[in-house]
């Protein structure tokens, strides 16, 4: 809600993210940021943000304002801290996710280097004069050919990722 307001009411009063950055003392990206949701405005900026845009903090939460009710500090930082919680959550699923595809890569990759083992090149003994068995053939050895060269990067790059995505104490 925050990202879609932040964007919409800069746009509304002709502000570009540059010129809306230099009007908060940031740069570009930050404001970039905060439209796209990948980070919030702490409860200072916030209010210059409000401040510049020349909106109520309450809308750019957005709530409907009601002329009683006022801004507080405690009501935006606890906003903030819901915006900032949904942000972590984020994170941490995305976390697990590469932490998971990783693992599963580093088992398929010795899943694989078992089965290639175990076949041990009979396929080089195939009838290479039946056409199909010679293609079958040669798209197997390719395979066999490239796994052997990219597997032992890809695993290595793997554990790499599994170490990196490893959830921190």
């Amino acid at each position: 809600m925050l990202k879609e307001n932040i964007k919409m009411i800069r746009k509304q009063k002709g502000l570009s993210q540059e010129e809306l950055a230099i009007k908060l003392n940031v740069v570009r990206q930050t404001i970039s940021k905060w439209e796209q949701g990948l980070s919030v405005p702490d409860s200072e900026l916030l209010v210059s943000l409000s401040e510049a845009l020349d909106t109520p903090v309450s809308v750019l939460l957005g709530e409907n304002v009601s002329e009683e009710k006022s801004d507080s500090l405690k009501e935006i930082s606890e906003k903030l801290e819901i915006i900032n919680l949904q942000l972590a959550q984020r994170k941490e699923n995305k976390r697990k996710f590469w932490h998971c595809f990783f693992i599963v890569l580093c088992i398929v990759l010795i899943l694989t280097v078992i089965g290639i083992a175990t076949m041990n090149n009979t396929y080089l003994e195939w009838d290479y004069n039946n056409p199909e068995l010679a293609v079958m053939g040669v798209g197997v050895h390719t395979f066999v050919w490239i796994f052997v060269r990219l597997a032992p990067i890809v695993f290595i790059g793997s554990i790499v990722g599994i170490c990196l995505t490893r959830k921190k104490k």
